[in-house]
Formats: structure tokens, C-alpha cells, sequence
């Protein structure tokens, strides 16, 4: 298995979410969703990514994540596409079954 496919142990992962934390709610709100739904079984491909996107700037990264822009050349690789990808995507709807009116 090489070494991208690798899962993040679960220190690993504990020490990526600290160094995910942002100044800006709105990125936070992305981030915090980014982990609830990928977080368990993160390749290191993915935490590479991921830790790429966290070098910019909070307004750079909020531009990126809400598609103001793209990303720039020298980010421009798969593994930071394939994250800011799943990072601009909507979270799933909240279902209303079993809920009381």
C-alpha cells in the first residue's frame, strides 16, 4: 500500500484538526463539516491536501472555498483539488423522518 493511501492515526488526525483551526467562522464551518463527513479513514494524501489549503491565507481560503476563485497554480495539484472539492461541496440534507412536529 503506499504511503498516500495510508490512514491518519488517530494522533495524527488530533494534531491536523489543531492546525485546521482558522480565525474566520466561515472557514471553520467548512472545516468542521470537512471533518464530520471524511475525518474517520483520512488518507495521507488527503491530510497533505488538506494542510496545503491551511497555508493560505483565511480571506484566500474562504475565496476558494465559496468559488470566488480557483486555485492558484502552485496548489494546483490533485491531491488539494480533490480536497478543496469535497470541502466545497453542500452538506447533506437533514431528514425529517422520525422528528416530531
Amino acid at each position: 500500500m503506499p504511503d498516500a493511501d495510508l490512514l491518519l492515526d488517530e494522533r495524527g488526525l488530533s494534531r491536523l484538526r489543531w492546525a485546521c483551526r482558522r480565525g474566520l467562522l466561515e472557514n471553520d464551518l467548512f472545516i468542521q463539516r470537512f471533518f464530520e463527513q471524511h475525518g474517520e479513514g483520512l488518507s495521507m494524501r488527503r491530510a497533505r491536501g488538506l494542510q496545503c489549503l491551511m497555508d493560505l491565507s483565511d480571506n484566500d481560503l474562504l475565496d476558494l472555498l465559496l468559488r470566488r476563485c480557483e486555485l492558484p497554480p502552485a496548489l494546483d495539484r490533485p491531491e488539494v483539488a480533490e480536497v478543496l472539492s469535497l470541502m466545497r461541496r453542500p452538506a447533506p440534507p437533514i431528514s425529517s423522518e422520525g422528528m416530531t412536529p
